[in-house]
């Protein structure tokens, strides 16, 4: 069953009209099927992140149109959406059971549901014991943990996550992606997810979106036909390696063509790119 369409979506920015106006994302259309994790992944600066914005209603397509569950997408809409940001987004005065109910209030949920929702989501992170802390004694990974127990709390259908990991260490990472899939297997939630990291994207995805330079296009999408939870077999194995080689095929033409038209200028975001290859 289809819970997000993407038809035609494009977005510009910049005065319309100018000669300096930038199209970031250019007639990109895909359905997401209730309960996948779709992975996008492509050069910086090609639209991905911006498509996950218009998805979420944090931002206006100039042209096409998102609907969740055949309802046009006007704004955000915070009953059927979580977003986890890639930066930490936690309150540093809050203590992370506190951080938790932030949501909750928003979403004004009564007051004696919240402590029990908020345990139960730091629960489910593996953060229990870390209720009455604080982000400043907390590690990045768990940081994210709380953001991801944030969002978790608020019983979205919908988990959309902007390179959630990308901060992190390999290590900590491949264990968020693991726990990330035990979570899709056990909730069904529908999980849009911005990486830059080829391995990250297959492992965690039932289909990787693969998106051009910008202007972003949806160049082609690849299933990965491998049952949640991911199994640490699965990423040592020779089906990941050659899904991850065929990611760096189709992406190479692309990155360069993102590195010619930065320039100079963009050298140090090239050796960003090489990293993500690498990966």
């Amino acid at each position: 069953m289809i819970t997000i369409e993407c038809e035609k979506v494009s977005k510009s920015f910049g005065p319309r009209g100018s000669p300096h106006r930038t199209v970031a994302l250019d007639n990109a259309s895909i359905d997401i099927e209730r309960g996948e994790l779709l992975c996008f992944i492509g050069p910086s600066g090609c639209g991905k992140s911006t498509l996950l914005n218009i998805i979420a209603g944090l931002a206006e397509p100039t042209s096409g149109e998102v609907l969740i569950d055949g309802t046009p997408v006007n704004g955000p809409l915070p009953r059927k959406i979580a977003f986890v940001f890639q930066e930490s987004a936690l309150f540093p005065w809050r203590t992370v059971i506190d951080n938790v109910k932030l949501g909750l209030a928003f979403q004004q949920v009564p007051k004696g549901e919240r402590d029990d929702r908020a345990s139960e989501a730091l629960q489910a992170v593996g953060l229990a014991d870390f209720a009455n802390h604080y982000p400043r004694q907390l590690s990045g990974g768990m940081k994210q943990r709380v953001q991801l127990a944030r969002a978790l709390c608020l019983g979205t259908d919908i988990l959309l996550m902007d390179e959630p990991f990308a901060a992190l260490d390999e290590q900590t990472r491949m264990v968020m992606g693991e726990d990330l899939s035990v979570l899709l297997a056990r909730t069904g939630k529908t999980i849009v997810f911005v990486t830059h990291s080829l391995v990250e994207a297959v492992f965690l995805a039932d289909r990787v979106a693969v998106f051009t330079a910008r202007p972003g296009r949806i160049k082609t999408v690849l299933s990965v036909d491998e049952e949640h939870p991911r199994k640490q077999s699965f990423m040592k194995s020779a089906k990941l390696a050659e899904m991850r080689n065929e990611l760096y095929d189709l992406l190479h033409d692309e990155v360069r063509k993102t590195m010619e038209l930065r320039g100079e200028a963009g050298e140090s975001g090239a050796r960003a790119q090489s990293r993500g290859l690498r990966r």
